[in-house]
């Protein structure tokens, strides 16, 4: 670090205090963002329309409207986790690694009800699993 007179200059290696994350870390925490996101919009889906989904049997089969606040509640949690990483808070990425696994799981467990959707979503969840719990400790580039 090198002074001039009056002011402190920062070295390039030094992040500043007003940057967001870059590299993996960007991609994961908005991985986590656009995930939260789809979960919600299904969520809200199955609270409002709760005929829009059907499936005669199935092991884990719950009344649609639980399904819908399931999905609401996580795509809730993972939007704050990915808005926490993005931000390089030191809980960011375990919440989202955490969160990440736990929104797999709930798409897992909703294949039969919208495919497609689910196994886009779960994509989602799994590359930002990656891309956050194999980052060096350094949130900013």
């Amino acid at each position: 670090m090198s002074e001039t007179p009056g002011r402190v200059r920062q070295s390039p290696a030094e992040p500043r205090n007003d940057q967001w994350v870059t590299g993996p870390f960007l991609f994961g925490g908005l991985a986590l963002e656009l995930s939260g996101t789809l979960s919600i919009l299904l969520g809200i889906t199955g609270i409002a329309q709760d005929t829009l989904f059907h499936v005669s049997r199935y092991t884990y089969r719950f009344d649609l409207t639980a399904w819908g606040w399931l999905h609401v509640v996580i795509g809730v949690a993972l939007m704050v986790a990915g808005l926490a990483v993005l931000l390089g808070k030191s809980w960011g990425r375990g919440a989202g690694v955490a969160l990440g696994a736990v929104s797999l799981v709930t798409q897992f467990m909703f294949i039969p009800y919208y495919p497609l959707w689910s196994i886009f979503v779960m994509t989602l969840d799994l590359l930002a699993i990656w891309t956050l719990s194999r980052g060096s400790a350094s949130y900013r580039a």
